[in-house]
């Protein structure tokens, strides 16, 4: 068996990797929706700031769409220098499901790209907007089949261990596919990026109008953006209990570990604050409801909800991690459907425009978004543990053999550095894409498109900062 410090050296350095990879695919998916959403604006009004609010908004889609790509690369690697048993074990599982997301998602968008960011002069309207629709419609698929691989390993179905050849092998595709958790943990991740983008969307937009600047456009994109949080926001909240539904049947030390409960019982509390200690199976400074956790869990007050005691304790995921990053996504999820409800209200009143408070709350919620994301997938993940195939196939027995944790040391400090680096130069260039803001432009009667279908045509906004009209 490998040395306990390879594994954990091993796993740092893929939960490191990934979860700075998830943070770009999350705002390709949404910006995309956005970028349909908005050029299909354009299209049925003809109204030029919707074509300039495209122009804008698909640039910071660009440069998360390669960051994307970039750091999803080293992935792939990963599975065969740290877990080349993990890729052997599972391949014949796995490998299919990753050549599906190549071939059908990543083709698609890499093949419509190039028109969606150049092509607004060389192709007509309605070619450019189907590519745009393609780009996003690529960005789903994709997640479709990661998510499906994730979740096989999360619930695994549909295959069966050859203990002769030492490998899954396929018995159902389909079985394989829609595992049990795959279509709670689709919907859910699919609209937490569609909220997330919706967040850095309004914030972004907030911040201009706080400042005064851009306003005819991000006027538009704000009340877009309010509009989306309004609706994802309790979607997300139901879908997100829907899902904890499928994790208590089918992963219940995930849900112990997520509430901190270290025995099994009816009228479960849920738990505000705590510090869990794995050591004395215990919490200290415990601030508690009674049977709520139970009510919220099974939808019964009286329900029982599995504890951790269930268990012998190498079965059991590390507490801590998984018990506060539940809180946060939870806190993160309650503050956007706050967010969703005073926008609601203000535009109730006619303020939407005019609420200080409501822009600033929006300002600074541009990246929670992303925080809620990784808080989240760190609870999926980490409390999975102590399996990369759940019931099935245990971390410490994933591992490469040869690895040695000098050479995962030196790699991992090699990836800081050089994921510092990217980040840095991302955050940089997405600072000077927003200092500079849309191009300006004189406002014009609008026209219909050409080739697309004529609709209501807005009519004229007021002077924006330097006398740009939109």
């Amino acid at each position: 068996m490998p040395e306990a410090d390879v594994v954990t050296l091993s796993r740092l350095q893929f939960a490191f990797t990934i979860s700075f990879h998830i943070i770009f695919p999350a705002l390709t998916i949404g910006l995309s929706g956005f970028l349909v959403l908005v050029e299909a604006f354009w299209l049925r009004t003809g109204d030029e700031a919707w074509r300039r609010l495209y122009q804008f908004w698909v640039r910071l889609f660009a440069l998360s769409f390669g960051m994307g790509v970039v750091s999803g690369v080293v992935l792939s690697y990963e599975f065969g220098t740290n877990w080349a048993t993990f890729s052997r074990i599972v391949g014949p599982v796995l490998g299919p499901l990753m050549a599906f997301e190549v071939l059908t998602a990543f083709f698609m968008e890499a093949g419509f790209l190039g028109i969606m960011l150049f092509g607004w002069d060389k192709v007509g309207p309605r070619l450019h907007f189907l590519a745009t629709c393609l780009v996003g419609f690529g960005t789903v698929v994709s997640a479709f089949w990661i998510l499906s691989a994730n979740s096989w390993m999360q619930t695994p179905q549909g295959a069966h261990f050859d203990a002769s050849a030492d490998h899954f092998v396929p018995d159902s595709w389909l079985a394989i596919i829609f595992n049990p958790s795959f279509p709670y943990r689709f919907t859910h991740m699919v609209a937490a990026a569609y909220l997330t983008s919706a967040l850095a969307i309004a914030g972004i937009s907030a911040i201009y109008l706080l400042a005064g600047k851009h306003t005819v456009l991000a006027r538009k994109s704000y009340s877009i953006a309010l509009w989306a949080i309004l609706i994802l926001a309790p979607l997300q909240i139901f879908l997100g209990d829907q899902h904890g539904l499928n994790v208590l049947e089918h992963q219940p030390m995930k849900v112990a570990a997520m509430e901190a409960n270290w025995d099994r019982q009816a009228r479960a509390p849920i738990i505000f604050f705590a510090i869990p200690d794995a050591k004395k199976e215990t919490n200290h400074f415990e601030i508690a409801l009674p049977g709520i956790a139970s009510l919220i869990l099974t939808h019964d007050i009286d329900g029982i909800v599995p504890g951790l005691k269930d268990v012998p304790r190498a079965d059991r995921p590390p507490v801590g991690i998984v018990f506060w990053s539940f809180r946060v996504m939870v806190a993160l999820g309650l503050l956007f459907l706050l967010i969703g409800a005073w926008s609601a209200f203000a535009r109730w009143r006619g303020v939407l425009e005019t609420d200080k408070w409501l822009m600033r709350l929006a300002a600074v919620s541009t990246p929670l978004g992303l925080v809620a994301i990784l808080a989240g997938w760190w609870v999926a993940e980490v409390g999975r543990q102590p399996f990369t195939v759940y019931g099935h196939l245990r971390t410490v027995d994933s591992i490469s053999p040869v690895v040695d944790a000098g050479a995962v040391t030196t790699s991992l400090v090699i990836f800081l550095i050089v994921y510092g680096g990217l980040f840095g130069a991302y955050l940089y260039y997405v600072s000077k894409i927003i200092r500079v803001g849309p191009r300006p432009f004189e406002y014009a009667e609008p026209e219909a498109i050409q080739g697309a279908r004529p609709g209501l045509v807005l009519p004229p906004q007021e002077p924006d900062e330097g006398g740009a009209r939109a």
